[in-house]
């Protein structure tokens, strides 16, 4: 299993997720300074869970990464995050 199906995986399992997107955009990033010598991916992950409902946009994020740290060490270079509630995501443009 890649890094990419492990993270949908650990996501919609501990956050109980209605929605998971997992998108690898590491070869966007494969000429950045630094990118060969790391040893993890870049991600965009997008994540519709009720847990995130009464949290801030950081105490949401600070979960997601509590979560992964555990799982993916270095696996992960970079990560961009978008959380949602189930209401906020049937409000929002698709």
């Amino acid at each position: 299993m890649n890094t990419k199906e492990k993270l949908y995986l650990v996501l919609a399992e501990k956050l109980e997720a209605q929605f998971v997107n997992v998108k690898d955009e590491s070869a966007k990033h494969s000429e950045h300074p630094g990118a060969k010598e790391s040893e993890g991916g870049h991600y965009q992950i997008i994540v519709v869970s009720r847990q995130f409902e009464g949290k801030t946009h950081l105490e949401r994020h600070r979960l997601i990464y509590g979560i992964l740290q555990l799982d993916f060490g270095k696996q992960i270079h970079a990560l961009a995050v978008k959380t949602f509630t189930p209401e906020e995501w049937h409000r929002t443009p698709q």
